[in-house]
C-alpha cells in the first residue's frame, strides 16, 4: 500500500462516520475494577500489597458504535478488554451485556453469549497457534459453539479469508507461512466467525509496519460498516483512533478521566492529560505547528500499587491544587454541556488546543536546557 494510503488512517477523519445512527445500548461498564494480588515477606503466600490495574472503570458502547479506549502504556486499557471479554475476572464492579450481568457469571452462564463477545489479540505471532492450520484456527469458534453453518464449516472459513483479503485456497497454511499483516487477518478472520455483535479489538495494529496498519483498520471499518457491529478499539495511536472511533473514552492509571464524541476530545478536551496526551501528537502540517498548544509533562506515570491521593494526575498537572489531593474528581458533565461530553477534573482546561501564550514545560532539566538555548540565540 502506499504512502498516501497510510496518510488517510493519520489524517483524514471521515466526517460520515460519526452522522451512522447509534443502536440500543449493547455493553454497559460500571465501577469495573482489577487488583492484581502482591505475595512477599514470610511466609511467600502473604499478600502485601496489590496492583490496581483497573480502579473503577465506568462507559458505554451501543450496537454498531465504534468506541475509542486510549491512554499512556500500563494505563490499564489491555485489562479493561480481557475484563469485558471476561479473559480475566473482575476483582469488583459490573459488566451488563444488552441488560445480563457477565461480570461474575459462571461459565454455564456466559456460554450462551461467548459467541457474540469476540476479541482481537495485539500480537499476531502469539495469538495464532503455530501447530494448527489457517483452516483450524478460524474453524476452531464454529465447531467448539456446535455451528454447522450452510455448505459446512470450510466454505464458510474460505469465505472468511476471502472477506479479509486473503487467498482462500490458504486454509491448508500455517501461521509461520504468513507475515504479520496477513496473521492480523487471520485474527480478524477468526472474531468474525461467530458473527458477533461485539468486538474487543486490543491494540490490533500496535505490532504492525506502518503502510500494514493502514490496510488493517481500514479492513476493520469495512467489516464494521457491512456486519454493524460495534467495537471497543483499544490503542494508544491517537490518530488511528481518531480515524476509527466515532466516541472517545481517555484512561490514566487505571481510570477514565474524560469521555466524549471524537470532535469533543480531539478539538474540545477539557481534562489537562487530554490535553497533554493531543500536545504530544506529532503534527504534519509543519506550517502549522505553532498554532497547536505545546505541554511537556514531568516525571513518569505513578505505580499503580500505590496511586495519589485525589485526582491521579495532580502530581503531573500544572493546575493541581490543594483539593486535588484530598478529593477525586467525579466523571460528570461540565460548562453547561449537554451533548455527553464527561470529564474529571476540578479545574478543567478551556475547550481548545490552541496555542497557549507560553508553552507549559514541567520537566525542570527540559526548562533549563530550552532556556540555556534562547540565552545562546
Amino acid at each position: 500500500m502506499s504512502n498516501d494510503t497510510s496518510a488517510t488512517v493519520t489524517e483524514t477523519v471521515p466526517e460520515q462516520r460519526d452522522k451512522r445512527p447509534i443502536g440500543e445500548k449493547l455493553l454497559e461498564v460500571k465501577d469495573l475494577t482489577k487488583h492484581f494480588p502482591i505475595y512477599g515477606g514470610f511466609p511467600f503466600r502473604r499478600q502485601v500489597g496489590a496492583v490496581r490495574a483497573v480502579d473503577g472503570v465506568d462507559l458505554e458502547v451501543h450496537a454498531g458504535e465504534s468506541f475509542g479506549l486510549v491512554g499512556e502504556s500500563g494505563c490499564g486499557k489491555s485489562t479493561t478488554g480481557r475484563l469485558i471479554t471476561r479473559l480475566l475476572e473482575p476483582t469488583a464492579g459490573s459488566v451488563l451485556y444488552r441488560g445480563q450481568e457477565i461480570a461474575h457469571s459462571s461459565r454455564k452462564d456466559l456460554a450462551p453469549i461467548r459467541s457474540e463477545i469476540q476479541m482481537i489479540f495485539q500480537d499476531p505471532y502469539s495469538s495464532l497457534n503455530p501447530r494448527q492450520t489457517v483452516g483450524t484456527i478460524i474453524g476452531g469458534p464454529m465447531e467448539i459453539n456446535g455451528i454447522n453453518p450452510p455448505g459446512g464449516r470450510e466454505k464458510h472459513v474460505r469465505e472468511l479469508l476471502e472477506t479479509v483479503g486473503l487467498n482462500p485456497e490458504h486454509y491448508n497454511r500455517f501461521p509461520h507461512e504468513f507475515s504479520g499483516g496477513q496473521r492480523q487477518r487471520i485474527g480478524v478472520a477468526r472474531a468474525l466467525a461467530l458473527k458477533p455483535k461485539l468486538i474487543v479489538a486490543d491494540e490490533p495494529v500496535s505490532a504492525l509496519d506502518v503502510s500494514i496498519q493502514a490496510q488493517v483498520v481500514n479492513l476493520l471499518q469495512k467489516v464494521q460498516e457491512e456486519m454493524g457491529i460495534a467495537f471497543l478499539f483499544i490503542a494508544h495511536d491517537l490518530a488511528i483512533v481518531r480515524h476509527f472511533s466515532q466516541r472517545v473514552a481517555v484512561m490514566y492509571l487505571g481510570k477514565v478521566v474524560e469521555v466524549g464524541d471524537r470532535d469533543s476530545i480531539y478539538l474540545r478536551p477539557r481534562h489537562p492529560y487530554t490535553h497533554a496526551l493531543l500536545s504530544a501528537v506529532p503534527e504534519v502540517d509543519v506550517d502549522h505547528a505553532d498554532d497547536r498548544e505545546r505541554i511537556r509533562l514531568a516525571g513518569d506515570v505513578p505505580s499503580p500499587i500505590n496511586p495519589p491521593s485525589g485526582c491521579r494526575f495532580r502530581t503531573r498537572c500544572w493546575k493541581a491544587q490543594d483539593k486535588c489531593a484530598t478529593e477525586e474528581p467525579p466523571l460528570v458533565q461540565i460548562g453547561g454541556n449537554t451533548d455527553g461530553h464527561l470529564t474529571a477534573c476540578h479545574f478543567p482546561e478551556e475547550p481548545t488546543i490552541a496555542a497557549r501564550d507560553e508553552d507549559i514545560v514541567l520537566d525542570p532539566a527540559l526548562a533549563a536546557i530550552e532556556e540555556a538555548a534562547d540565552k545562546t540565540l
